[in-house]
């Protein structure tokens, strides 16, 4: 596993380091799929996952940690995330980042691998930007609170206290405080019982595998048909014996349908192409300083 990197940027009214980790940087030509990790993740937190699911799909990866967790730059003293914090992460700190790394999104854009909240980050990428993404997938997303998984958060907060919880996040954080109560306190806001993007991801326009455990603690099988019935390009894979991480728990079955998702993708792209190139244009040429209406 290669050393993180860091990339800076401006956000929040200050700069920030972020922590990213390449893999297979030098296949240019591969697509590019971004993984957004969980509530609590990081760069490390994913293990090997990216690097299995990059090997078997002929691709490069991008992992990266949001500011707040992993070694990015913590959560200042006195910022306290906002219910909007999923949709400030996906649409000012990632496309700051895509910048940032010299990623030009219009002219070669990337899948999103998101996990959870970063699931839900993903999406909401998907929903703003529509011809900067070419796919999402989706581990265990939110698109509306549930009190089923507010309970968990709620449990969460006292494994946290007066468990073991703290110490095993700072083997992946350097500031787990940072990471924990920056997701922990917006999640059990009171205002976020009410969260829903049920209908902010309605543009979607890319293909969308959205994954949900059978035993997810944190969401039922609501957010992925949810995501189905707005997104009808979506494919849904419903996973027995498989709780919030279906990257850990069902690896070989997340990272086949990934791979069977990116390789239509391409085929697609490849027919389409192939059929705009062989087609004649009898249009002629396009007015001189306007585009040719499509």
């Amino acid at each position: 596993m290669s050393a993180p990197e860091f990339a800076r940027l401006r956000w929040c009214g200050r700069d920030v380091r972020v922590e990213v980790r390449w893999i297979a940087p030098e296949a240019t030509a591969a697509p590019l799929v971004v993984f957004l990790h969980e509530g609590l993740g990081s760069v490390s937190m994913w293990r090997d996952f990216p690097e299995r699911l990059c090997a078997a799909a002929r691709c490069r990866g991008l992992v990266y940690s949001r500011p707040g967790y992993g070694r990015s730059t913590p959560r200042a003293p006195d910022e306290h995330w906002q219910p909007d914090f999923m949709h400030r992460q996906a649409l000012e700190v990632l496309p700051a980042l895509f910048e940032a790394l010299g990623i030009d999104t219009a002219a070669d854009p990337p899948w999103l691998l998101g996990h959870s909240d970063g699931g839900t980050i993903a999406l909401l990428y998907a929903a703003r930007f529509v011809r900067r993404c070419a796919g999402v997938i989706a581990l265990a997303p939110h698109i509306l609170a549930e009190a089923y998984g507010l309970a968990s958060i709620r449990r969460a907060r006292v494994a946290y206290l007066e468990g073991d919880l703290r110490q095993r996040l700072a083997r992946h954080h350097a500031d787990p405080d940072s990471a924990f109560w920056g997701w922990n306190d917006v999640w059990l806001d009171p205002r976020f019982e009410r969260w829903s993007i049920e209908d902010e991801i309605a543009p979607i326009r890319c293909p969308v595998l959205a994954v949900q455990g059978l035993d997810d603690e944190y969401g039922t099988l609501e957010q992925v048909r949810g995501i189905a019935r707005r997104v009808p390009q979506t494919r849904v894979l419903e996973l027995p014996a498989c709780g919030h991480s279906a990257h850990r728990d069902q690896p070989e079955a997340v990272i086949a349908a990934s791979v069977a998702m990116l390789t239509e993708a391409a085929a697609a792209a490849a027919a389409a192409a192939a059929t705009a190139h062989a087609a004649p244009d009898a249009s002629g040429p396009a007015p001189s300083g306007r585009a040719r209406a499509a």
